[in-house]
């Protein structure tokens, strides 16, 4: 039995290095992204419910955006609070703003996916430019680094949206951890012609995109996945682009509580399931492998089984997972995670099982 799992326990490695260095590898040793400026008219759209004290801060950051030619579409998703006040002072203040009310509808209720469809349609521009309520862009050439990568035939862009840095908070580093690693898996099959998914907080496409699949009609009966299912839905090795200069990047406020951050992966996870088989296949294969190297490896060195042939397995593994994530991490600017990387590691594997066990007991709550 040791000597068979000593034999997983290769596959796994092996398996683990198919990932870290020749699928992330295609990200993590690309050149550096230089962009140049393209000055097609983009509209920026943001969707918002009860976000008052949000919207107050980051909306002025977008109006003072360093592009000619923009709009910006505010859409009050019906919310209680103050949100669509400010939202009325906004389009007083910025010529270049426009607003959208959603009223509730009862065959849509609380769904982003209609909010975001009318906004979409109010929209004048051919290029859309997403980011949410409670995200900033980190410079004032945001629109400009994204749009640099439309062309002819890319009609989709991804971008990396961060997350702030919080001194002496270790919650904070597995958040932006777990953050840098899934936008390292999808830049990274992006870049191998398999885009699987994007991010709301900073994601680009065609308005012809959104028309030529109907929106969002083939999942609007799912609350979450106007971000990723879409995505998953439209991309393709041809039309699609990814975008990670650092003037690109939008950062969001992280939660400050376990609790609020594993709801919010509950969240996150119940969406992957609506996937394409092939990309359901691979996430669940890299993080079985995952899971499978810390227990097998525990295991074995539990039981001194061939264990200077586990230990430099084991050091082969985190050799190159650490290679291959610190020069991603240098691209997002994420490089003081890493410092806790196998810490954090182990951490989040089994955050993820404990997630995938609660969604199978009860449904996460989705926009309200």
């Amino acid at each position: 039995m040791l000597t068979f799992t000593l034999y997983l326990f290769i596959v796994i490695v092996a398996i683990q290095s198919l990932y870290y260095l020749f699928v992330f590898g295609k990200f993590a040793f690309a050149k550096a992204q230089k962009t140049t400026p393209k000055r097609i008219p983009i509209s920026v759209v943001v969707c918002a419910k009860n976000e008052a004290e949000n919207v107050i801060r980051f909306i002025p950051i977008l109006a003072e955006q360093d592009y000619p030619d923009y709009e910006i579409i505010l859409i009050d998703d019906a919310s209680s609070d103050t949100t669509l006040e400010i939202f009325e002072e906004f389009e007083k203040k910025y010529p270049n703003i426009r607003l959208v009310k959603v009223q509730n509808n009862e065959a849509f209720w609380g769904n982003k996916k209609y909010a975001l469809t009318l906004g979409i349609k109010a929209s004048k521009k051919d290029y859309l430019l997403f980011t949410d309520a409670d995200c900033y862009p980190a410079s004032k050439d945001w629109i400009t680094a994204m749009s640099s990568q439309f062309t002819l035939h890319k009609t989709v862009v991804l971008g990396y949206g961060a997350y702030e840095k919080v001194a002496n908070s270790f919650l904070n580093k597995i958040i932006r951890f777990e953050t840098m690693l899934t936008a390292i898996q999808y830049f990274s099959w992006a870049k191998a012609g398999r885009p699987y998914m994007g991010i709301g907080r900073n994601l680009a496409y065609k308005k012809e995109e959104f028309y030529n699949v109907k929106g969002f009609i083939s999942h609007m009966k799912i609350r979450s996945g106007d971000d990723d299912l879409f995505i998953n839905q439209v991309a393709t090795s041809k039309n699609t682009a990814i975008c990670y200069a650092p003037e690109s990047f939008t950062y969001s406020q992280p939660k400050t509580t376990f609790k609020g951050w594993f709801t919010q992966k509950r969240r996150h996870v119940s969406t992957a399931n609506f996937y394409k088989s092939f990309d359901k296949i691979q996430l669940a294969l890299f993080y079985v492998s995952q899971l499978l190297f810390v227990i097998l490896a525990i295991v074995l060195l539990a039981f001194q089984h061939q264990w200077i042939i586990v230990l430099g397995l084991i050091g082969f593994r985190y050799l190159f997972t650490w290679i291959s994530l610190g020069f991603s991490a240098g691209k997002l600017k994420e490089k003081d995670v890493m410092y806790w990387f196998p810490i954090i590691e182990i951490v989040l594997i089994f955050t993820q099982l404990n997630v995938f066990i609660t969604n199978i007991f009860s449904k996460p709550v989705y926009w309200k």
